[in-house]
């Protein structure tokens, strides 16, 4: 495999990220944000996501919730999506019914909405609820067509216009997933750390590999928050790492992956089978 090239490109004015740059802790809540400014529209780029142009690594925070802390009981997912100096640049938040937050879990069915500084609908991540039983799994690859039951999102910039998918493959761990663009022709492939990727009590990082997987692009990264935030909420903090001149719409679809990782890893079992707040 060749080396992990360096992130960021001379010539271009960017927010880029210095090497080995450890993610930041969550935002103390009720401090200020500020935005980064928006840049010129761009030929070929979906509108709204011009920030991405400029940016070889995001930081997605995820958004603690009083009532979840106070309560036990799950709320809809909220995330800010932020350069490395901490300016946000989206802010995503998820529509979902509390029937599917408290007996789903993280296999519910999603939508959610990418938001820019400007209060406008970006992107949109999408991923249909479904129900499989026994074997039917996307780690079982010859059981009951483990297809049928992968995790999939689709990502959709601006909402309405399809730019691609991410697809969960067969692997022991259910941890590699392809991004496809909207022909389904893949683009990228995502191969997680295997079975140890469910402890919580250490950073994880997935791998963001080229198409045939001899060229490693990038990277997901989730942050270990520490023990208050990881046993009384879900919220998470991820960071991804790729090209700067990765095409935006493939920087996009990433965003995607990361939101589905989270439900498939991170999210609570449904309360009533757990008995505690406990993560995987």
């Amino acid at each position: 495999m060749a080396n992990t090239p360096q992130f960021g490109m001379t010539g271009v004015t960017a927010v880029t990220s210095p090497p080995g740059l450890a993610l930041p802790t969550l935002q103390v809540p009720g401090a200020a944000l500020s935005w980064m400014d928006r840049p010129p529209a761009a030929i070929g780029c979906p509108p709204g996501l011009e920030y991405l142009s400029q940016l070889d690594q995001v930081l997605v925070h995820q958004q603690v919730d009083m009532e979840e802390v106070l309560t036990n009981l799950g709320t809809p997912n909220k995330y800010h999506v932020k350069n490395i100096l901490g300016q946000q640049i989206f802010f995503a938040f998820e529509e979902a019914y509390r029937g599917a937050l408290h007996f789903s879990g993280n296999k519910r069915g999603f939508v959610i909405h990418v938001m820019d500084n400007m209060n406008q609908e970006v992107m949109k991540v999408s991923r249909e609820y479904k129900y499989c039983v026994g074997c039917c799994c996307a780690c079982c690859a010859g059981c009951c067509n483990g297809e049928k039951c992968a995790s999939k999102v689709s990502v959709e910039a601006p909402p309405g216009c399809t730019i691609g998918y991410v697809i969960q493959r067969p692997s022991l761990c259910g941890d590699h997933l392809a991004v496809l663009d909207e022909n389904h022709e893949t683009l990228l492939k995502i191969r997680g750390p295997g079975c140890k990727c469910r402890s919580i009590y250490s950073d994880i990082e997935l791998k963001v590999l080229s198409s045939d997987e001899n060229e490693e692009l990038g990277k997901i990264s989730k942050q270990w928050a520490g023990n208050v935030q990881e046993v009384y909420t879900n919220a998470d903090n991820f960071g991804i790492q790729f090209q700067m001149n990765l095409e935006v719409k493939s920087k996009a679809i990433l965003i995607g992956a990361l939101f589905l990782i989270d439900f498939m890893f991170f999210e609570e079992q449904p309360i009533r089978q757990q008995g505690t707040n406990q993560r995987r």
